[in-house]
């Protein structure tokens, strides 16, 4: 399925293993030290139901206004140390990163309802496109531009394709269980 969706997000489990999102509205980026800080110290903003995209943007500012010159996704494995508990204590329903993410997080989906979505990495300058302003950014002086959480205003951003699912579902264990067992056949015929 392709959905076409507006921040924040109501439902989540609705999404399956494969399905397409593009998101209108607000997306909320944060690193490994923008998910420990809001942890340690809370959100500044109410992040239930929102998008939270696991990108280090590259920005510059210009006549006072911050303009997003790339954006694309960083490696989500780096935050599974603090998914869960994230997800547990801030309930944001979409997850968008690349390369996947461990058996925490999918628990932690799971649970919550929410989902892990993937948007193609080295498609930094194409995800800016989608990027339609910046409405605010939180801990800049502390964490560093990188690091900082900031808050895009997007218009169809995506494809973000549905990767781990709130039913347990995820795409990184099917490709590892048919590797295995790949990798047992051509081993058996040695």
């Amino acid at each position: 399925m392709e959905y076409h969706e507006k921040t924040p997000i109501e439902d989540a489990r609705k999404y399956k293993l494969g399905d397409v999102i593009y998101i209108t509205g607000e997306m909320i980026l944060a690193r490994d030290e923008a998910h420990k800080k809001l942890l340690d110290e809370g959100a500044p903003i109410n992040l239930k139901g929102a998008v939270i995209y696991h990108c280090g943007p590259v920005v510059t500012k210009k006549n006072g206004e911050w303009k997003v010159v790339s954006a694309g996704p960083t490696t989500s494995i780096r935050m599974e140390i603090f998914e869960d508990e994230f997800i547990e204590k801030f309930r944001p329903a979409i997850i968008v990163g690349k390369g996947g993410m461990g058996e925490r997080t999918l628990k932690a989906l799971q649970k919550y309802g929410a989902v892990y979505t993937a948007y193609t990495g080295g498609c930094g300058a194409l995800a800016a496109e989608r990027i339609k302003g910046v409405k605010n950014v939180y801990f800049l002086d502390e964490l560093g531009i990188p690091e900082a959480v900031w808050v895009f205003k997007v218009e169809e951003f995506g494809p973000l394709v549905v990767t781990m699912d709130a039913h347990g579902n995820s795409y990184y264990d099917n490709v590892d269980e048919k590797a295995k067992k790949n990798l047992d056949a051509i081993l058996a015929q040695i």
